[in-house]
Protein backbone atom coordinates (compact mmCIF):
# COMPACT_ATOMS: atom_id res chain seq x y z
CA UNK A 1 0.00 0.00 0.00
CA UNK A 2 1.25 3.48 -0.81
CA UNK A 3 0.20 6.87 0.51
CA UNK A 4 -0.83 8.00 -2.96
CA UNK A 5 -3.45 5.33 -3.51
CA UNK A 6 -7.23 5.40 -3.21
CA UNK A 7 -7.16 2.42 -0.81
CA UNK A 8 -4.98 4.36 1.60
CA UNK A 9 -6.76 7.72 1.28
CA UNK A 10 -10.36 6.50 1.26
CA UNK A 11 -10.27 3.43 3.50
CA UNK A 12 -7.07 2.74 5.45
CA UNK A 13 -6.38 6.20 6.87
CA UNK A 14 -10.00 7.20 7.66
CA UNK A 15 -10.66 3.84 9.34
CA UNK A 16 -7.46 4.19 11.38
CA UNK A 17 -8.42 7.70 12.48
CA UNK A 18 -11.88 6.49 13.48
CA UNK A 19 -10.64 3.58 15.60
CA UNK A 20 -7.54 5.27 17.00
CA UNK A 21 -9.26 8.44 18.22
CA UNK A 22 -12.28 6.50 19.47
CA UNK A 23 -9.94 5.02 22.08
CA UNK A 24 -9.65 7.37 25.10
CA UNK A 25 -6.34 9.28 25.19
CA UNK A 26 -5.50 7.85 28.62
CA UNK A 27 -5.41 4.34 27.10
CA UNK A 28 -2.26 5.04 25.13
CA UNK A 29 -1.19 1.39 25.07
CA UNK A 30 -4.45 0.48 23.37
CA UNK A 31 -3.89 3.26 20.84
CA UNK A 32 -0.39 1.88 20.28
CA UNK A 33 -1.84 -1.58 19.71
CA UNK A 34 -4.23 -0.12 17.12
CA UNK A 35 -1.32 1.62 15.36
CA UNK A 36 0.75 -1.57 15.37
CA UNK A 37 -2.11 -3.67 13.98
CA UNK A 38 -2.73 -1.20 11.18
CA UNK A 39 1.01 -0.96 10.49
CA UNK A 40 1.17 -4.75 10.05
CA UNK A 41 -1.78 -4.60 7.65
CA UNK A 42 -0.10 -1.71 5.79
CA UNK A 43 3.05 -3.79 5.31
CA UNK A 44 1.21 -7.02 4.46
CA UNK A 45 -0.86 -5.25 1.82
CA UNK A 46 2.17 -5.03 -0.47
CA UNK A 47 4.25 -7.95 0.73
CA UNK A 48 2.26 -10.59 2.63
CA UNK A 49 4.66 -13.40 1.70
CA UNK A 50 7.45 -11.57 3.53
CA UNK A 51 5.38 -10.76 6.60
CA UNK A 52 6.99 -13.66 8.51
CA UNK A 53 10.44 -12.23 7.71
CA UNK A 54 9.34 -8.82 8.98
CA UNK A 55 7.95 -10.32 12.21
CA UNK A 56 11.22 -12.25 12.64
CA UNK A 57 13.14 -8.98 12.30
CA UNK A 58 10.94 -7.39 14.98
CA UNK A 59 11.58 -10.34 17.31
CA UNK A 60 15.34 -10.23 16.71
CA UNK A 61 15.51 -6.53 17.58
CA UNK A 62 13.30 -6.86 20.66
CA UNK A 63 15.14 -9.83 22.17
CA UNK A 64 18.49 -8.45 21.06
CA UNK A 65 17.80 -5.16 22.83
CA UNK A 66 16.54 -7.04 25.88
CA UNK A 67 19.69 -9.15 26.11
CA UNK A 68 22.03 -6.22 25.55
CA UNK A 69 20.18 -4.16 28.16
CA UNK A 70 19.78 -6.79 30.87
CA UNK A 71 23.11 -8.59 30.77
CA UNK A 72 25.59 -7.07 33.21
CA UNK A 73 28.56 -9.10 32.01
CA UNK A 74 30.45 -7.14 29.33
CA UNK A 75 31.27 -10.23 27.28
CA UNK A 76 27.65 -11.43 27.21
CA UNK A 77 26.52 -7.89 26.33
CA UNK A 78 28.89 -7.73 23.38
CA UNK A 79 28.02 -11.26 22.26
CA UNK A 80 24.30 -10.36 22.28
CA UNK A 81 25.01 -7.28 20.17
CA UNK A 82 27.15 -9.23 17.69
CA UNK A 83 24.52 -11.96 17.32
CA UNK A 84 21.74 -9.41 16.79
CA UNK A 85 23.80 -7.56 14.17
CA UNK A 86 24.73 -10.84 12.49
CA UNK A 87 21.12 -12.00 12.21
CA UNK A 88 19.74 -8.60 11.15
CA UNK A 89 22.45 -7.85 8.60
CA UNK A 90 22.50 -11.52 7.57
CA UNK A 91 18.83 -11.43 6.61
CA UNK A 92 19.41 -8.17 4.72
CA UNK A 93 22.43 -9.70 2.99
CA UNK A 94 20.66 -12.87 1.91
CA UNK A 95 17.57 -11.21 0.48
CA UNK A 96 19.24 -8.15 -1.02
CA UNK A 97 22.71 -9.29 -2.08
CA UNK A 98 22.62 -13.06 -2.61
CA UNK A 99 21.68 -12.66 -6.27
CA UNK A 100 24.46 -10.13 -6.89
CA UNK A 101 27.27 -12.15 -5.33
CA UNK A 102 26.17 -15.55 -6.62
CA UNK A 103 25.73 -13.93 -10.05
CA UNK A 104 29.41 -12.99 -9.98
CA UNK A 105 30.32 -16.54 -8.98
CA UNK A 106 28.18 -17.89 -11.84
CA UNK A 107 29.91 -15.55 -14.29
CA UNK A 108 33.28 -16.76 -13.04
CA UNK A 109 32.21 -20.39 -13.56
CA UNK A 110 32.47 -21.21 -9.87
CA UNK A 111 28.81 -22.24 -9.51
CA UNK A 112 26.22 -23.48 -11.99
CA UNK A 113 23.35 -21.19 -11.11
CA UNK A 114 22.93 -17.91 -9.24
CA UNK A 115 20.52 -17.66 -6.32
CA UNK A 116 17.89 -14.94 -6.52
CA UNK A 117 15.24 -13.66 -4.10
CA UNK A 118 12.55 -11.04 -4.55
CA UNK A 119 13.46 -7.99 -2.45
CA UNK A 120 11.16 -7.64 0.59
CA UNK A 121 9.60 -4.19 0.73
CA UNK A 122 11.41 -1.78 3.05
CA UNK A 123 13.96 -4.31 4.33
CA UNK A 124 16.85 -1.83 4.19
CA UNK A 125 14.92 0.75 6.19
CA UNK A 126 13.44 -1.43 8.91
CA UNK A 127 16.70 -3.36 9.33
CA UNK A 128 18.73 -0.21 9.93
CA UNK A 129 16.08 1.26 12.19
CA UNK A 130 15.80 -1.81 14.37
CA UNK A 131 19.55 -2.26 14.68
CA UNK A 132 20.02 1.38 15.69
CA UNK A 133 17.83 0.68 18.74
CA UNK A 134 19.95 -2.30 19.82
CA UNK A 135 23.20 -0.38 19.29
CA UNK A 136 21.90 2.60 21.27
CA UNK A 137 20.96 0.32 24.16
CA UNK A 138 24.44 -1.26 24.04
CA UNK A 139 26.10 2.17 24.08
CA UNK A 140 23.91 3.37 26.92
CA UNK A 141 22.27 6.07 24.76
CA UNK A 142 18.83 4.50 25.23
CA UNK A 143 17.19 2.53 28.02
CA UNK A 144 16.29 -1.09 27.35
CA UNK A 145 12.58 -1.25 26.49
CA UNK A 146 10.97 -4.31 28.10
CA UNK A 147 7.56 -3.69 26.52
CA UNK A 148 7.52 -5.60 23.19
CA UNK A 149 4.64 -3.44 21.95
CA UNK A 150 6.77 -0.29 22.18
CA UNK A 151 9.74 -1.81 20.35
CA UNK A 152 7.59 -3.35 17.62
CA UNK A 153 5.65 -0.12 17.12
CA UNK A 154 8.91 1.84 16.89
CA UNK A 155 10.18 -0.33 14.04
CA UNK A 156 6.84 -1.06 12.36
CA UNK A 157 5.13 2.35 12.57
CA UNK A 158 3.66 2.55 9.08
CA UNK A 159 4.43 6.16 8.07
CA UNK A 160 8.18 5.49 7.91
CA UNK A 161 8.17 1.70 7.62
CA UNK A 162 8.88 1.03 3.96
CA UNK A 163 10.76 4.13 2.74
CA UNK A 164 11.94 6.09 5.76
CA UNK A 165 12.95 8.44 7.12
CA UNK A 166 15.07 6.22 9.37
CA UNK A 167 13.93 7.25 12.85
CA UNK A 168 16.24 6.93 15.87
CA UNK A 169 14.71 5.24 18.88
CA UNK A 170 15.97 8.01 21.15
CA UNK A 171 13.97 10.54 19.10
CA UNK A 172 10.63 8.83 19.77
CA UNK A 173 11.41 6.94 22.98
CA UNK A 174 9.25 9.20 25.14
CA UNK A 175 6.43 9.46 22.59
CA UNK A 176 6.03 5.68 22.49
CA UNK A 177 4.96 5.64 26.14
CA UNK A 178 3.72 9.19 26.76
CA UNK A 179 2.66 11.49 23.96
CA UNK A 180 0.10 14.22 23.55
CA UNK A 181 -2.35 14.93 20.76
CA UNK A 182 -3.66 18.34 19.80
CA UNK A 183 -5.77 19.85 17.07
CA UNK A 184 -2.87 22.14 16.16
CA UNK A 185 -0.47 19.24 15.62
CA UNK A 186 -3.08 17.28 13.71
CA UNK A 187 -3.77 20.30 11.49
CA UNK A 188 -0.07 20.94 10.85
CA UNK A 189 0.45 17.26 10.09
CA UNK A 190 -2.46 17.24 7.65
CA UNK A 191 -1.06 20.28 5.83
CA UNK A 192 2.37 18.64 5.61
CA UNK A 193 0.81 15.44 4.26
CA UNK A 194 -1.26 17.28 1.63
CA UNK A 195 1.72 19.29 0.41
CA UNK A 196 3.80 16.11 0.19
CA UNK A 197 0.98 14.43 -1.71
CA UNK A 198 0.96 17.33 -4.15
CA UNK A 199 4.73 17.26 -4.51
CA UNK A 200 4.50 13.60 -5.47
CA UNK A 201 1.58 13.80 -7.88
CA UNK A 202 2.21 17.18 -9.53
CA UNK A 203 6.01 17.27 -9.63
CA UNK A 204 7.70 13.89 -9.12
CA UNK A 205 5.40 11.83 -11.34
CA UNK A 206 5.51 14.12 -14.42
CA UNK A 207 9.31 14.30 -14.13
CA UNK A 208 9.38 10.51 -13.88
CA UNK A 209 7.52 10.28 -17.16
CA UNK A 210 10.14 12.51 -18.83
CA UNK A 211 13.04 10.58 -17.32
CA UNK A 212 11.60 7.22 -18.36
CA UNK A 213 11.08 8.43 -21.92
CA UNK A 214 14.63 9.73 -22.28
CA UNK A 215 16.46 6.91 -20.50
CA UNK A 216 14.56 4.39 -22.65
CA UNK A 217 16.36 5.92 -25.65
CA UNK A 218 19.77 4.84 -24.31
CA UNK A 219 21.79 3.21 -27.08
CA UNK A 220 19.68 4.68 -29.88
CA UNK A 221 20.31 7.61 -32.20
CA UNK A 222 17.35 9.44 -30.63
CA UNK A 223 19.36 10.04 -27.44
CA UNK A 224 20.83 13.38 -28.45
CA UNK A 225 22.91 15.52 -26.12
CA UNK A 226 20.13 18.05 -25.34
CA UNK A 227 17.62 15.23 -24.74
CA UNK A 228 20.07 13.46 -22.41
CA UNK A 229 20.53 16.62 -20.34
CA UNK A 230 16.76 17.08 -20.12
CA UNK A 231 16.37 13.45 -19.02
CA UNK A 232 19.08 13.75 -16.37
CA UNK A 233 17.55 16.96 -15.01
CA UNK A 234 14.08 15.39 -15.00
CA UNK A 235 15.37 12.40 -13.04
CA UNK A 236 17.11 14.73 -10.57
CA UNK A 237 13.76 16.45 -10.03
CA UNK A 238 11.90 13.13 -9.86
CA UNK A 239 14.07 11.46 -7.24
CA UNK A 240 14.15 14.56 -5.04
CA UNK A 241 10.45 15.35 -5.15
CA UNK A 242 9.51 11.66 -4.99
CA UNK A 243 11.54 10.83 -1.90
CA UNK A 244 11.11 14.17 -0.13
CA UNK A 245 7.36 13.91 -0.80
CA UNK A 246 7.27 10.52 0.91
CA UNK A 247 9.23 11.98 3.83
CA UNK A 248 6.83 14.94 4.01
CA UNK A 249 3.83 12.63 4.09
CA UNK A 250 5.47 10.35 6.68
CA UNK A 251 6.34 13.32 8.91
CA UNK A 252 2.83 14.71 8.49
CA UNK A 253 1.09 11.43 9.36
CA UNK A 254 3.42 10.94 12.30
CA UNK A 255 2.52 14.38 13.63
CA UNK A 256 -1.19 13.63 13.34
CA UNK A 257 -0.63 10.67 15.70
CA UNK A 258 1.59 12.61 18.10
CA UNK A 259 5.02 11.61 16.77
CA UNK A 260 7.59 14.22 15.75
CA UNK A 261 10.01 12.79 13.18
CA UNK A 262 13.15 14.69 12.21
CA UNK A 263 13.47 16.33 8.81
CA UNK A 264 14.96 14.19 6.04
CA UNK A 265 15.67 16.84 3.39
CA UNK A 266 16.79 20.46 3.57
CA UNK A 267 16.73 21.83 0.01
CA UNK A 268 19.79 19.86 -1.22
CA UNK A 269 19.79 21.42 -4.69
CA UNK A 270 20.86 24.80 -3.34
CA UNK A 271 24.15 23.29 -2.13
CA UNK A 272 27.49 24.81 -3.12
CA UNK A 273 29.59 21.68 -2.45
CA UNK A 274 29.21 17.92 -2.42
CA UNK A 275 29.75 17.94 1.35
CA UNK A 276 26.88 20.39 1.78
CA UNK A 277 24.69 18.34 -0.57
CA UNK A 278 25.04 15.27 1.63
CA UNK A 279 24.26 17.27 4.73
CA UNK A 280 20.96 18.21 3.12
CA UNK A 281 20.02 15.00 1.24
CA UNK A 282 18.47 11.91 2.94
CA UNK A 283 19.62 13.26 6.30
CA UNK A 284 18.44 10.24 8.29
CA UNK A 285 20.58 7.81 6.24
CA UNK A 286 23.64 10.07 6.31
CA UNK A 287 23.22 10.45 10.08
CA UNK A 288 22.88 6.67 10.51
CA UNK A 289 26.12 5.95 8.67
CA UNK A 290 27.86 8.80 10.51
CA UNK A 291 26.80 7.63 13.97
CA UNK A 292 27.06 3.87 13.56
CA UNK A 293 29.84 3.37 10.99
CA UNK A 294 31.94 6.50 10.43
CA UNK A 295 32.39 7.44 14.10
CA UNK A 296 32.89 3.78 15.06
CA UNK A 297 35.77 3.62 12.57
CA UNK A 298 37.34 6.72 14.11
CA UNK A 299 35.61 9.53 12.23
CA UNK A 300 37.96 12.41 11.41
CA UNK A 301 39.86 12.32 14.71
CA UNK A 302 42.70 10.35 13.19
CA UNK A 303 45.45 10.58 10.59
CA UNK A 304 44.66 11.72 7.07
CA UNK A 305 45.22 8.20 5.72
CA UNK A 306 42.86 6.66 8.25
CA UNK A 307 40.26 9.37 7.59
CA UNK A 308 40.38 8.65 3.87
CA UNK A 309 39.92 4.95 4.65
CA UNK A 310 36.93 5.71 6.90
CA UNK A 311 35.25 7.83 4.23
CA UNK A 312 35.91 5.16 1.59
CA UNK A 313 34.32 2.43 3.71
CA UNK A 314 31.25 4.56 4.51
CA UNK A 315 30.61 5.50 0.91
CA UNK A 316 31.18 2.00 -0.41
CA UNK A 317 28.59 0.77 2.10
CA UNK A 318 26.25 3.66 1.23
CA UNK A 319 26.34 2.59 -2.41
CA UNK A 320 25.75 -1.04 -1.45
CA UNK A 321 22.85 -0.07 0.81
CA UNK A 322 21.03 1.46 -2.13
CA UNK A 323 21.25 -1.61 -4.29
CA UNK A 324 23.13 -4.77 -5.21
CA UNK A 325 24.61 -3.71 -8.54
CA UNK A 326 27.81 -2.21 -9.88
CA UNK A 327 25.92 1.00 -10.67
CA UNK A 328 25.23 1.68 -7.01
CA UNK A 329 28.70 0.61 -5.90
CA UNK A 330 30.30 2.96 -8.41
CA UNK A 331 27.85 5.70 -7.38
CA UNK A 332 28.96 5.33 -3.76
CA UNK A 333 32.65 5.26 -4.69
CA UNK A 334 32.11 8.31 -6.93
CA UNK A 335 30.83 10.37 -4.00
CA UNK A 336 33.45 9.00 -1.65
CA UNK A 337 36.25 10.12 -3.99
CA UNK A 338 34.65 13.53 -4.49
CA UNK A 339 34.30 14.12 -0.75
CA UNK A 340 37.94 13.12 -0.20
CA UNK A 341 39.05 15.49 -2.98
CA UNK A 342 36.99 18.33 -1.49
CA UNK A 343 38.58 17.75 1.90
CA UNK A 344 42.21 17.18 0.96
CA UNK A 345 42.83 18.60 -2.53
CA UNK A 346 40.39 21.37 -3.41
CA UNK A 347 39.54 22.80 0.04
CA UNK A 348 41.54 25.99 -0.51
CA UNK A 349 40.40 26.45 -4.09
CA UNK A 350 36.73 26.04 -3.19
CA UNK A 351 36.93 28.96 -0.78
CA UNK A 352 38.04 31.21 -3.67
CA UNK A 353 35.42 30.09 -6.20
CA UNK A 354 32.35 32.38 -6.37
CA UNK A 355 29.36 30.68 -4.79
CA UNK A 356 27.18 30.71 -7.96
CA UNK A 357 29.94 28.90 -9.88
CA UNK A 358 30.49 26.47 -7.00
CA UNK A 359 26.75 25.76 -6.99
CA UNK A 360 26.71 25.06 -10.73
CA UNK A 361 29.70 22.71 -10.46
CA UNK A 362 28.01 20.87 -7.60
CA UNK A 363 24.82 20.43 -9.58
CA UNK A 364 26.82 19.12 -12.55
CA UNK A 365 28.44 16.55 -10.26
CA UNK A 366 25.06 15.57 -8.83
CA UNK A 367 23.51 15.17 -12.31
CA UNK A 368 26.32 12.85 -13.38
CA UNK A 369 25.85 10.86 -10.19
CA UNK A 370 22.13 10.46 -10.82
CA UNK A 371 22.85 8.91 -14.23
CA UNK A 372 24.68 6.03 -12.51
CA UNK A 373 21.75 5.79 -10.09
CA UNK A 374 19.08 5.68 -12.80
CA UNK A 375 20.70 3.66 -15.61
CA UNK A 376 19.79 -0.01 -15.79
CA UNK A 377 23.41 -1.18 -16.13
CA UNK A 378 26.88 0.27 -15.84
CA UNK A 379 27.21 0.06 -19.61
CA UNK A 380 23.99 2.02 -20.06
CA UNK A 381 25.31 4.71 -17.70
CA UNK A 382 28.49 5.09 -19.78
CA UNK A 383 26.46 5.30 -23.01
CA UNK A 384 24.12 7.86 -21.49
CA UNK A 385 26.95 10.04 -20.18
CA UNK A 386 28.64 9.86 -23.58
CA UNK A 387 25.45 11.17 -25.13
CA UNK A 388 25.28 14.00 -22.57
CA UNK A 389 28.80 15.25 -23.24
CA UNK A 390 29.49 14.16 -26.81
CA UNK A 391 26.17 13.31 -28.43
CA UNK A 392 24.32 14.82 -31.36
CA UNK A 393 23.37 18.49 -30.83
CA UNK A 394 19.88 17.91 -32.27
CA UNK A 395 17.40 19.84 -30.08
CA UNK A 396 14.12 18.48 -31.48
CA UNK A 397 13.45 15.75 -28.91
CA UNK A 398 14.53 17.98 -26.02
CA UNK A 399 12.42 20.86 -27.27
CA UNK A 400 9.37 18.61 -27.58
CA UNK A 401 9.74 17.36 -24.01
CA UNK A 402 10.33 20.82 -22.57
CA UNK A 403 7.28 22.23 -24.35
CA UNK A 404 5.11 19.29 -23.25
CA UNK A 405 6.15 19.52 -19.59
CA UNK A 406 7.02 23.21 -19.27
CA UNK A 407 4.62 24.04 -16.37
CA UNK A 408 5.88 21.07 -14.35
CA UNK A 409 9.52 21.92 -15.07
CA UNK A 410 9.02 25.51 -13.93
CA UNK A 411 7.20 24.32 -10.80
CA UNK A 412 10.04 21.91 -10.01
CA UNK A 413 12.66 24.60 -10.49
CA UNK A 414 10.82 26.88 -8.07
CA UNK A 415 10.32 24.00 -5.65
CA UNK A 416 14.03 23.35 -5.10
CA UNK A 417 14.35 26.72 -3.33
CA UNK A 418 13.12 27.51 0.22
CA UNK A 419 10.47 29.91 -1.05
CA UNK A 420 8.43 30.03 2.17
CA UNK A 421 11.55 30.75 4.20
CA UNK A 422 12.62 33.52 1.82
CA UNK A 423 9.20 35.17 1.95
CA UNK A 424 9.21 34.96 5.75
CA UNK A 425 12.66 36.59 5.88
CA UNK A 426 11.43 39.37 3.59
CA UNK A 427 8.49 40.19 5.88
CA UNK A 428 10.66 39.91 8.98
CA UNK A 429 13.14 42.45 7.61
CA UNK A 430 10.24 44.81 7.00
CA UNK A 431 9.04 44.35 10.54
CA UNK A 432 5.86 42.57 9.42
CA UNK A 433 6.63 39.15 10.85
CA UNK A 434 3.31 38.96 12.76
CA UNK A 435 1.40 39.71 9.55
CA UNK A 436 3.27 36.96 7.73
CA UNK A 437 2.70 34.42 10.50
CA UNK A 438 -1.07 34.99 10.47
CA UNK A 439 -1.58 35.33 6.72
CA UNK A 440 0.95 32.60 5.94
CA UNK A 441 -0.81 30.21 8.31
CA UNK A 442 -4.21 30.79 6.71
CA UNK A 443 -2.90 30.85 3.17
CA UNK A 444 -0.83 27.72 3.79
CA UNK A 445 -3.86 25.69 4.83
CA UNK A 446 -5.98 26.91 1.92
CA UNK A 447 -3.12 26.32 -0.50
CA UNK A 448 -2.50 22.80 0.86
CA UNK A 449 -6.18 21.89 0.51
CA UNK A 450 -6.26 23.16 -3.08
CA UNK A 451 -3.08 21.23 -3.91
CA UNK A 452 -4.56 18.07 -2.39
CA UNK A 453 -7.77 18.33 -4.42
CA UNK A 454 -5.83 18.90 -7.64
CA UNK A 455 -3.46 16.06 -6.82
CA UNK A 456 -6.29 13.66 -6.03
CA UNK A 457 -7.84 14.47 -9.40
CA UNK A 458 -4.48 13.64 -10.95
CA UNK A 459 -4.41 10.36 -9.04
CA UNK A 460 -7.79 9.10 -10.21
CA UNK A 461 -7.16 10.11 -13.81
CA UNK A 462 -3.63 8.68 -14.19
CA UNK A 463 -1.76 5.41 -13.82
CA UNK A 464 1.91 6.46 -13.45
CA UNK A 465 2.54 6.45 -9.70
CA UNK A 466 5.82 4.77 -8.64
CA UNK A 467 7.79 5.40 -5.45
CA UNK A 468 11.50 5.18 -6.27
CA UNK A 469 12.76 4.32 -2.80
CA UNK A 470 10.46 1.31 -2.50
CA UNK A 471 13.25 -0.45 -4.46
CA UNK A 472 15.59 -0.20 -1.49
Amino acid sequence: MVFTSEEFLLFFLPLLFLIYFAVPAKLLQVRNAVLLAFSIVFYAWGGVRYLALFVLSLAVNYFGGLAVGLFKNRTLKKLSLVLTLAVGLGLLGVFKYAGFFTGMLESAGMIDRAVSFALPIGISFYTFQGLSYVIDVYRGDAACQKNPLAVCLYVALFPQLVAGPIVRYTDVERELVCRTHSFGDFSDGAVRFMLGFGKKMLMANPMGEVADKVFSLTGTSLLTSPAAWVGAAAYAFQIYFDFSAYSDMAIGIGKMFGFKFNENFNYPYISASVTEFWRRWHISLSTWFRDYVYISLGGNRCSAGRHIFNLSVVWFLTGMWHGASWNFILWGVYYGVLLILEKYVFAGLMKKIPKPLSHLLTMLIVLVGWVFFRAETLGDAVIYLSAMFAGSPDFREAEYLVRQYLPELVLCFIGIFPVKRLIGSFFEKRGDRAVWVVTGEVFGKVFAAAVFVLSYAKLVSGSFNPFIYFRF
